[in-house]
């Protein structure tokens, strides 16, 4: 009965391209949209510094990896890499050049991302499938060697290491965990935008018809060289971006092993059991990534049952590699899938679906 549409006319296209068209959807929006802005006035600085803060950066590159994969079905392995070189080349910007805004450092690391991104996306011309992955993979092996190897990039730190000291932004210091969250919502929400605006367009329509068929798509006039390109130039930018975030605002000084083949698993992880193709289910695998560790640290021992660290670590691996089984099986499309198909229950209740 909440989830009706009746009485909900469209007087125009403008009204009819809404990104949410339905009123319920647009209040759920501005809710959570609401509750996320006050939420660091009644949050510790422990739950936004560990949870709330790595959820959003997390998001983010999940964003930008579920427009390569799920939209232009482009399987990626080197992740990890596109995250470590927004990181890198932001240090530089923000080290190198004195007085270097943080916001520009952000977009420059997104930008060299770009390059890299779709440099090593010109095999996607000629290969597919896990061939393409392969060579995905060998980004991230060149970045590792190119980072832990290049004393440039780090500035000729001896351990390797790097720190990026006090952040500002407008001359607003980002000393506290509110301000930094903050920031980080405001790019989350931006880029979220953007994303949804650009898959609902004409870019989108030809990234989904080179997943879907790309033989087809090239025989109705799509190039396959401009669609498969800038979906690669898109992702690695979003992901550079959320790189920079994680090494500028999350972690604050960071090595190479930051970004390595683990976390480009844990964001191809978050795509397959968030939803492929989909932009809210870039959110709900963060969210789900972020969250089961913490289940296991802690519903044990309420329960009453402690488990070691080692225990906890092992099952997260276990847990992970089951869910995917499963949403590969049972629910190709995710938890974005499931949220679909309750909504449509919600529209039909309670008649029989």
């Amino acid at each position: 009965m909440l989830y009706r549409e009746n009485g909900q006319f469209k007087q125009s296209y403008a009204a009819d391209l809404q990104i949410f068209p339905v009123l319920q959807d647009r209040v759920a929006v501005l809710a959570l949209l609401g509750c996320a802005v006050l939420l660091p006035f009644v949050a510790s600085d422990y739950l936004l510094r560990a949870v709330l803060i790595p959820f959003l950066i997390l998001s983010l590159a999940a964003l930008g990896l579920n427009i390569l994969v799920g939209y232009c079905g482009q399987i990626s392995l080197g992740t990890g890499a596109f995250m470590a070189i927004g990181a890198y080349a932001a240090y530089n910007l923000h080290v190198r050049i004195p007085g270097m805004p943080l916001l520009l450092s952000l977009i420059g690391g997104g930008l060299a991302a770009t390059v890299f991104g779709v440099a090593f996306g010109i095999p996607s011309l000629r290969i597919r499938g896990l061939y393409l992955a392969v060579a995905t993979l060998a980004a991230q092996f060149f970045t590792d060697w190119f980072t832990n190897r290049v004393k440039w990039v780090t500035n000729d730190s001896p351990s390797g290491s790097v720190s990026v000291g006090d952040l500002s932004l407008f001359g607003i210091g980002l000393n506290t965990p509110a301000q930094r969250y903050l920031l980080c919502l405001v790019v989350v929400v931006v880029f979220a935008l953007m994303a949804k605006n650009l898959v609902r367009g004409a870019i989108g329509r030809q990234w989904m018809a080179m997943r879907d068929m790309d033989v087809a798509a090239a025989v109705i006039g799509i190039r396959p060289v401009y669609a498969k390109l800038s979906a690669f130039a898109v992702s690695s930018f979003i992901v550079g971006v959320a790189g920079a975030l994680w090494g500028f605002v999350h972690l604050g000084s960071w090595e190479p092993a930051a970004f390595g083949l683990e976390r480009s698993l844990q964001l191809l992880f978050m795509v397959i059991i968030g939803g492929l193709g989909s932009i809210s289910g870039a959110f709900l695998g963060a969210a789900f990534i972020v969250m089961l560790p913490l289940l296991l640290n802690y519903v044990p021992h309420w329960l009453g049952l402690p488990l070691s660290t080692g225990t906890a670590s092992h099952l997260e691996h276990m847990i992970f590699g089951a869910l995917i089984v499963f949403f590969l099986i049972v629910e190709p499309h995710g938890l974005a899938r499931l949220w679909l198909t309750a909504r449509e229950k919600l529209r039909m209740w309670p008649f029989p679906h």
